[in-house]
């Protein structure tokens, strides 16, 4: 079973704790309906749910897929504190994709969900439940998967929060 994630990347220190919790089960969940089936996540490694997911995966012995946004994306959108973090999750991942475009930015991060979600038959999306007009984000990424009629869950446990 190929799963997707989405989520927000300005997570608090316990809430990224509780939502990886929460989506370690969710992922058990999926392996358990499917014993037999392999659990592969597929993530744009972006900071906060992304990496979480890409860890959850791992835990639940399964394998994932980075979608990475652009060329510079470590450059750009990863603070010197992360990369090593972000560069073995990156060094973990079974393939690492591109989307072609050659510099980080909206249309990057709008082409890369795009191929997360082609890639995938369930979509998991950490969400507070807010909408917000921001293309290349969580809401414009859950908008996509309903309008492919792609099943999703959404997790947002208790004790969630943004910073």
């Amino acid at each position: 079973m190929r799963i997707g994630i989405t989520g927000h990347t300005n997570l608090t220190d316990g809430a990224a704790q509780v939502i990886y919790i929460a989506l370690v089960r969710q992922l058990r969940a999926f392996h358990e309906s499917c014993p037999d089936t392999e659990i592969i996540g597929v993530t744009c490694l972006a900071d906060g749910a992304d990496q979480l997911f890409a860890r959850a995966v791992r835990e639940i012995g399964g394998s994932y897929e980075v979608v990475l946004p652009a060329p510079d994306y470590r450059r750009v959108a990863v603070t010197p504190a992360r990369r090593r973090a972000f560069d073995a999750l990156v060094a973990g991942a079974r393939a690492v994709l591109s989307t072609g475009e050659s510099r980080s930015g909206v249309r990057a991060y709008v082409a890369a969900n795009r191929i997360m979600l082609d890639r995938v038959d369930h979509l998991l999306a950490v969400w507070d439940g807010h909408e917000r007009d921001d293309p290349g984000g969580t809401s414009d990424v859950i908008t996509l998967a309903r309008d492919r009629d792609l099943p999703m869950t959404v997790v947002w446990p208790a004790g969630a929060e943004r910073a």
